[in-house]
């Protein structure tokens, strides 16, 4: 099997065209944080532009999905593509770090994050939050955002909130410190040699 070389550029196109929603999200790991995001709901643009910026992914995002239902098939769509667009962007996963953490403030709240780039699919969701809605973003589905995103990927994928009381501080928070631990997880690490694993493969 012919590996990929270090240097090559690490970006991914996915489309994803349903009768509910029509995605295209193009994805660069090795970015400067530049995002172009438009999914019709506000509150998750900035969520993604906020986690292309603190990332360094460059992100481009464009979704028309069935909002005068309600912003369900948006949000899982546009995350089940994003975790596909990261999972083709790494390929074969040679020579990354794999793992990455990041603990994150934004005023009084405080979210961890840590992420294993294993090849599994695995979820822990501890984040309580005060409201139910931001704008036209219904605040229950930023955990199935993120169970759809780590289940394209195939990662695990940790995300707790050790404190906090606004709402929109604590997603902040959390898509922030997602975002830091992907950076670590996807860096280039010359020291490995293959994939880290003693199975040989992730």
């Amino acid at each position: 099997m012919t590996k990929e070389p270090m240097n090559r550029l690490r970006k991914a196109t996915v489309e994803r065209r349903t009768k509910e929603t029509d995605i295209t999200v193009r994805l660069s790991l090795d970015g400067k944080g530049i995002a172009r995001i438009a999914t019709g709901i506000p509150f998750l643009d900035h969520m993604l532009e906020l986690f292309s910026k603190h990332g360094l992914f460059d992100l481009e995002i464009i979704c028309k999905g069935d909002l005068q239902v309600d912003d369900h098939h948006s949000v899982e769509d546009v995350a089940i593509c994003l975790g596909q667009a990261f999972a083709q962007a790494l390929g074969d996963k040679i020579g990354i770090a794999r793992y990455g953490e990041s603990l994150l403030p934004m005023d009084e709240a405080l979210c961890r994050a840590v992420v294993d780039l294993s090849g599994r699919f695995y979820l822990v969701y501890e984040v309580k939050t005060r409201k139910q809605q931001i704008g036209n973003f219904s605040v229950e589905l930023a955990e199935h955002f993120w169970r759809s995103f780590a289940e394209s990927l195939r990662c695990n994928l940790h995300i707790d909130l050790l404190r906090g009381r606004n709402t929109h501080h604590i997603l902040e928070s959390s898509f922030k410190a997602v975002a830091r631990a992907l950076r670590q997880a996807v860096a280039r690490d010359p020291r490995v040699k293959g994939v880290l694993s003693t199975k040989g493969s992730l």
